[in-house]
């Protein structure tokens, strides 16, 4: 089946109220794939927001809580998570394989585990500063690859990582291992943030990405719905020439 062009957008509701998300949600809904909800947001207001997604009905919920625990902490939690009848949630690799094969095991085939490798705030400094060693805090990527591989042996549906890994990851793994892809900016608003490893749309497209996370270019924008379709314009753009 041949998705659309929308499919390919997350629109992160990073937002400290419901009534906040509710705008976006009534405002985007049907013109982007996927709302991703966050630990904030959940935290406050998990039901009441993700019952409001499901009710516009027309796009699926990436819950974004980046769990960390013990196995047997992860998979129970996991468990909750697939009552809420997400598309994807997540998970950190920065632990054990068990970890990762516990989250899969208690997602079982409701929702989908992605593991976040490198957050796209982080940069090679960051990894040195927190004792990791000189091969990859030089070389951010091959950490992301790492923990791609131990997501992929431990089962999980794909990875959350930067477009600049993307291609490699799709070579690696296959086109099936999904990337969700965070630190989009396209080049109408380039703009001095906490990102660190950014990619335009059309870049990580043209890289192989399956979905692209794109918040402040959107939200920002004075008018969404036109940033929105500018973005969908870019994307369209970059898989004609793939």
């Amino acid at each position: 089946m041949n998705r659309l062009t929308k499919d390919y957008i997350v629109f992160p509701l990073d937002f400290s109220t419901a009534a906040e998300a509710r705008k976006y949600v009534r405002l985007l809904s049907g013109r982007v794939g996927m709302f991703k909800v966050g630990l904030e947001l959940f935290i406050r207001s998990g039901a009441e927001v993700l019952e409001t997604i499901r009710k516009e009905g027309r796009a699926r919920i990436f819950l974004d809580l980046k769990l960390h625990d013990i196995p047997v902490t992860v998979s129970r939690a996991m468990e909750q998570i697939a009552a809420w009848r997400a598309a994807y949630t997540t998970v950190h690799c920065a632990e054990s394989r068990a970890m990762l094969q516990a989250a899969v095991e208690g997602a079982g085939l409701k929702t989908r585990v992605l593991g976040v490798t490198v957050l796209t705030s982080v940069s090679g400094r960051d990894l040195q500063e927190s004792g990791l060693d000189s091969a990859y805090a030089d070389d951010p990527g091959a950490l992301v690859i790492k923990r791609a591989q131990m997501a992929y042996d431990a089962g999980c549906a794909g990875v959350v990582c930067s477009g600049q890994e993307v291609a490699e990851i799709k070579r690696r793994f296959g086109d099936r291992f999904v990337t969700m892809v965070p630190g989009i900016r396209p080049g109408w608003a380039v703009e001095a943030d906490d990102q660190k490893r950014v990619v335009t749309p059309g870049r990580a497209v043209q890289n192989g990405a399956d979905y692209l996370v794109i918040g402040r270019p959107i939200r920002d924008a004075g008018d969404p719905v036109d940033a929105v379709e500018m973005i969908t314009s870019e994307i369209e753009d970059a898989l004609a020439g793939r």
